[in-house]
């Protein structure tokens, strides 16, 4: 079983993004449901990142909008978290 975390810097981006757009926030809650359910969805196009970034993940939640998260192991012991890490455009984010 996975689980979401949102990082504090996570969720400073989402509610900063998704005041700019309002239409994106439920876009984005979409994915994250399907984040958990199947993280190598072909639709999120989920893949490493490299350089200064290496370890986290990233997925595409629109044309302009993507998520850096981290794969990381339940401390309980229960499967694994997925750790919400950013959210923005391309730029912002990698």
């Amino acid at each position: 079983m996975r689980h979401l975390v949102w990082d504090a810097s996570f969720r400073r981006a989402f509610n900063q993004r998704t005041r700019r757009q309002p239409s994106l926030q439920q876009r984005i809650l979409d994915v994250l449901a399907v984040l958990v359910e199947n993280p190598f969805e072909p639709a999120l196009k989920t893949h490493r990142l490299h350089g200064e970034l290496e370890g986290l993940w990233g997925c595409w939640v629109e044309y302009d909008c993507r998520n850096v998260f981290a794969f990381e192991p339940d401390p309980s012991g229960g499967g694994d978290l997925i750790v919400l890490v950013d959210i923005g455009s391309h730029d912002q984010v990698y």
